[in-house]
């Protein structure tokens, strides 16, 4: 399937959209092809763009002083990428960006998506009902890492996302839960 055709799936979901309007929105779009392991965003970079998945995935990271990874999302096709807070406070990033598999994405501005929202109802409508749907994703995981033990939080992912037990190594995964490569092992072999 084209980048238009999943693009337009996906926005068809919550906004409709002329054929006109979905023309010009799509106009904005760049597509991108990255390599498994490349950089999107960097840490301490500018952030200007948010990043719509059309195939393979992406990470959403940080890693602390102990250098120890901490992943916040794993994005897959028709998932949005981005250091939210510095797309839109304009502070440089604090998260890391990059790429589990080889990745083809279709980027987006902050600028071009602010005119478009101000220009198309519609399109105003889709980013509020994402946002707000990411807001209510990452209530849910917080209070998972909050409330439950690993083992469960490991059973809910599998249910939720069965295809990143096959594509995407285990100790990302590990570092998605908040446990060790160890832990992991023992909750999957169990």
């Amino acid at each position: 399937m084209q980048a238009k055709e999943i693009l337009k799936q996906h926005i068809a979901k919550t906004a409709s959209l002329t054929d006109e309007q979905f023309d010009h929105f799509f106009s904005y779009f760049k597509p991108q092809s990255f390599k498994k392991g490349q950089a999107i965003i960097s840490e301490g970079e500018r952030v200007n763009s948010e990043y719509f998945v059309l195939e393979g995935i992406l990470k959403t990271f940080f890693i602390n002083d102990d250098m120890k990874m901490f992943i916040l999302q794993f994005a897959m096709p028709t998932w949005w990428a981005s250091d939210y807070n510095a797309l839109y406070s304009g502070s440089k990033a604090t998260v890391s960006v990059d790429c589990i598999t080889d990745a083809e994405v279709l980027c987006l501005s902050s600028a071009d998506r602010e005119k478009l929202c101000s220009e198309i109802h519609q399109v105003e409508h889709f980013f509020r009902w994402r946002t707000n749907r990411g807001y209510v994703a990452a209530h849910k995981r917080l209070l998972s890492l909050m409330n439950s033990d690993a083992k469960h939080r490991y059973e809910e992912l599998m249910t939720q996302y069965p295809q990143l037990y096959n594509q995407v190594p285990k100790h990302l995964i590990a570092a998605y839960l908040g446990v060790s490569r160890e832990t992991l092992s023992r909750l999957y072999n169990s």
